[in-house]
């Protein structure tokens, strides 16, 4: 009773005072040590048994699930001695305690799945006994084994029950393996193996337990971010029956593919009296890093005052993130420096706070005062802190520490950040040789970094090399077509730019097309380039061309050299006029009132790099209307202000 109660010690008290213990005695109490996770007294406790008693099934089955690696394999000869691990019970806890032991890196054998040959030659099978080959298979990243596993208990009528299914749904997003079993045709695509078994938990009921509905949504979202699917089974599990777990669930899911709508259902789960955990708190804000201004991360961060978890490490992490990702570094930093406990994670942020604004030289010093171990994260934050602010020298002796002052070996994100830096400074040729010399393949990353570098010095035959080699690893990726179209047209070559154009509509190729956005009141306003979806753009059209009237006067020149067609100048400067950036600034001015701060700041969020036309005109506009410009393009934040901007047109 007391061990069932968790109150093992009491439990061991009552224990040592028995005049006289037999084999349930012991038994009881190691189970009630393995049921509590407490491995070391476990192990102990069944070790003193050996003296008195031969364990039964049950003794060893309990130990079992407390140990892992020698010590399981310790209590596995035991069982084979005693004739013992033929008994089902002991056999499913030793499937379990290989596959932990697997998953912790204690394997003896590579070329041997102790698991998996334990399972093949159990004589007598339980349900028990194929969830824990399932679970197993699942907990190692082997998710289509574990898949192809259930379509076998499903084959042969063994039945299923929420174990077993909430295991398949954690495999679907499972690493590929070349096992030992035969992948289906029926598993080889997860989405489709999800609906099936979306259809099982329907006929057999189950789809109205939430901890199904919760792992059904998690897997649509993970393997397909099908996000109407998730939204549609959340929505229609009663009311009654969701719990914390199932709202973050869904939240997780939306947070990043729309975070306006994540934040939507963090305020419904607060109206229906639930109590956010810390885990939740951390979701909405990574919702809220996802948004144009930083409002929304200061309602949930008072939020997390409210609730007692102001000192939570974790949540102080993510709201350096979310601070960061919506441009008040002012903020970000007040956070970190009101941290009682910094951990790993919370110095990284805030490196990657400072490269994401241009504050290399911050980054750096902040990087000095480190009182923790740095590891392959952290330099990838300085390192890329250095690109943004043409420190070559400082980030070519940071690359050369990582080895021989801090034994990290670097990895294809640290090359990427070395190619960025030597390439973005000119140095081109060195950057393609340094990619000769990695010791490993060059990832898609690599490769359109060392690009970027030669579309903006006009490299024009390596960038083919590198336009090439993107093509190969992402077909699908329009990066290279467009930059080298872009490198040919802005050196007068339009009939090679169309050629190039061409084969990108060959192959299917769609250009991801140039988003901005700017929240005015509580809503937020999408722009393309052109702005013919926006109902309001004929308005917004006329205080534009009034913008660029006034900027002409106090010296704007416009960039026509970027123009991608060998057209009039006139329509050149047409073009450029209708970037979505631009028509986001003449909207918000046409807003002010709606803005934050009083309007004082102006916050646009691009997907893609800001052009360099777009760049001056942001400068000039900011010191016309003597207010601040922030805009975060694909790759960093720009703070324009007094006609000039932070990146100090480095970027």
């Amino acid at each position: 009773m007391y061990c069932k109660f968790g109150y093992v010690d009491y439990a061991h008290h009552l224990f040592d005072e028995m005049p006289h213990r037999n084999l349930v005695s012991w038994t009881a109490l190691i189970s009630g040590y393995a049921q509590q996770g407490r491995a070391d007294e476990c192990f102990l406790l069944f070790s003193s048994m050996l003296v008195e008693y031969y364990p039964n099934e049950f003794a060893v089955a309990s130990v079992l699930s407390s140990c892992f690696g020698e010590r399981g394999r310790q209590v596995h000869a035991l069982a084979l001695k005693l004739a013992l691990d033929s008994c089902v019970y002991v056999a499913n806890a030793l499937i379990t305690m290989y596959s932990k032991s697997t998953s912790f890196g204690c394997m003896y054998n590579d070329d041997k799945d102790e698991a998996w040959s334990l399972f093949k030659t159990m004589q007598v099978r339980n349900l028990v006994s194929w969830n824990s080959m399932v679970a197993g298979f699942q907990i190692r990243g082997l998710g289509t084994q574990a898949m192809n596993l259930f379509t076998q208990m499903h084959h042969e009528g063994t039945g299923f029950d929420r174990a077993t299914l909430l295991s398949v749904f954690s495999s679907l997003y499972g690493s590929e393996s070349s096992g030992n079993i035969q992948v289906d045709d029926v598993t080889s695509s997860s989405l489709k193996f999800c609906l099936q078994l979306h259809c099982l938990t329907i006929k057999t009921g189950l789809i109205s337990e939430i901890e199904i509905t919760t792992a059904l949504v998690k897997s649509y979202f993970d393997i397909g971010g099908d996000i109407g699917n998730c939204y549609r089974i959340f929505m229609e599990t009663s009311t009654s029956h969701r719990d914390i777990v199932s709202w973050t669930s869904i939240i997780t899911a939306l947070a990043e593919r729309d975070p306006e709508e994540a934040l939507f259902l963090f305020c419904q789960l607060r109206r229906e009296d639930l109590i956010p955990d810390w885990y939740t708190f951390s979701i909405a804000l990574k919702a809220c890093a996802g948004l144009v201004t930083e409002r929304h991360a200061m309602a949930v961060h008072s939020q997390v005052i409210k609730a007692g978890f102001e000192g939570d490490t974790v949540l102080a992490n993510a709201l350096i993130h979310a601070y960061a990702r919506c441009g008040n570094i002012a903020l970000t930093k007040q956070v970190f420096d009101e941290m009682e406990f910094r951990d790993l994670v919370s110095w990284n942020s805030m490196l990657k706070a400072h490269a994401l604004h241009g504050k290399a030289r911050e980054a750096l010093q902040l990087f000095w005062q480190m009182n923790l171990q740095p590891d392959p994260t952290t330099f990838v934050a300085l390192l890329s802190a250095c690109s943004h602010a043409e420190l070559v020298d400082e980030g070519i002796i940071i690359f050369d520490s990582m080895v021989g002052k801090y034994g990290i070996v670097p990895q294809l994100d640290h090359y990427a950040c070395m190619v960025d830096i030597l390439g973005r400074s000119g140095r081109v040729l060195e950057a393609a040789e340094l990619i000769n010399r990695m010791p490993m393949k060059p990832d898609s990353v690599v490769w359109s970094t060392l690009l970027g570098s030669c579309r903006k010095h006009g490299k024009a035959s390596l960038a083919k090399l590198a336009a090439d080699k993107l093509k190969e690893l992402e077909p699908g990726n329009s990066l290279g077509y467009v930059q080298m179209s872009n490198i040919y047209s802005s050196s007068g070559n339009f009939n090679k730019a169309v050629l190039i154009r061409n084969e990108m509509m060959g192959s299917s190729v769609r250009k991801e097309p140039g988003l901005s956005w700017v929240e005015i009141g509580n809503q937020v306003h999408e722009f393309a380039s052109g702005g013919r979806c926006h109902p309001e753009r004929e308005v917004i059209f006329r205080q534009l061309e009034g913008f660029v009237g006034q900027l002409k006067e106090i010296g704007y020149v416009p960039e026509t050299s970027l123009a991608l067609h060998d057209i009039e100048e006139e329509q050149k400067e047409e073009q450029l006029y209708c970037h979505s950036e631009k028509l986001a600034l003449a909207f918000a001015v046409m807003n002010e009132r709606s803005l934050c701060y009083g309007g004082r700041v102006i916050r646009i969020n691009k997907n893609i790099r800001i052009c360099v036309d777009c760049h001056n005109f942001m400068k000039l506009a900011s010191d016309m209307l003597k207010k601040e410009i922030v805009v975060r393009d694909a790759n960093r934040f720009h703070h324009f202000k007094g006609g000039v901007c932070s990146c100090n047109d480095y970027w």
